[in-house]
C-alpha cells in the first residue's frame, strides 16, 4: 500500500511539473511574455509559441508489480544443496551496462574472515525470491566457491561460473 501511494505521488509530481507554466510567464501582463512582448515603438508582431530546443520530454513511467521484481543486494545465496554461500554485496556490469556477475561476501562468521568472490550472473537462479527472507540459488558447490580467488577492486576480475557459461569480457563489444 505504501509503495502504491509513493508511486501515485511520483506520477502526480511528474504530471504537475510537465503541465506547470513557468514563473516568468505568470509575471508578464496578460497575453505577453518576453518572447512575444512588442519592442517599444513597434507594432505588435504575430505571436508564435517558442519552445526551448533543449527542453527534455517528460520521463516515461513504468509500473512494476510488487511480486514481479525484487532487489538483490544483501540477499542470501545458497547452493543447490542448501549450503550457505554468503550474500550478494555488489553487481558487476560491463562497459555497455549489461550485468555480468555478482560479488558475494563468502565465508567467515559475522563478517570476520570473509572475502569477496565473483560469480557469473548466469550461475544465479532467482526463482524463489518472493520476499526479503528468500535466498538466491547458486549453481556451484561450496568447495568450488571456496577455491575461487578473492575479488579486489581495480584488479582484473576472475569470474567463477557454471561450466561452459562464461565468455571473456574482451569478446563482448
Amino acid at each position: 500500500m505504501r509503495a502504491i501511494r509513493a508511486l501515485l505521488l511520483g506520477v502526480t509530481l511528474v504530471a504537475s511539473l510537465a503541465g506547470a507554466p513557468s514563473r516568468a510567464a505568470e509575471d508578464q501582463p496578460a497575453g505577453q511574455t518576453e518572447a512575444t512582448a512588442p519592442a517599444a515603438g513597434q507594432p505588435p508582431a504575430s505571436t508564435v509559441a517558442v519552445t526551448p530546443k533543449d527542453a527534455a520530454p517528460p520521463p516515461s513511467v513504468t509500473i512494476i508489480g510488487a511480486s514481479e521484481a525484487h532487489g538483490v543486494l544483501g540477499r542470501d545465496v545458497r547452493s543447490a544443496a542448501g549450503e550457505d554461500m554468503g550474500r550478494i554485496v555488489d553487481v558487476i556490469v560491463d562497459r555497455t551496462g549489461h550485468v555480468r556477475a555478482a560479488a558475494i561476501d563468502f565465508g567467515g562468521f559475522l563478517g570476520v574472515g570473509s572475502r569477496k568472490i565473483v560469480v557469473d550472473w548466469n550461475a544465479l537462479r532467482f526463482g524463489k525470491i518472493a520476499n526479503k527472507k528468500d535466498s538466491i540459488t547458486l549453481e556451484l558447490t561450496k568447495a568450488q566457491v571456496a577455491a575461487a580467488p578473492e575479488y579486489k577492486e581495480d584488479t582484473p576480475i576472475v569470474v567463477l561460473g557454471a561450466s561452459g557459461s562464461l565468455q571473456p569480457l574482451q569478446s563482448i563489444q
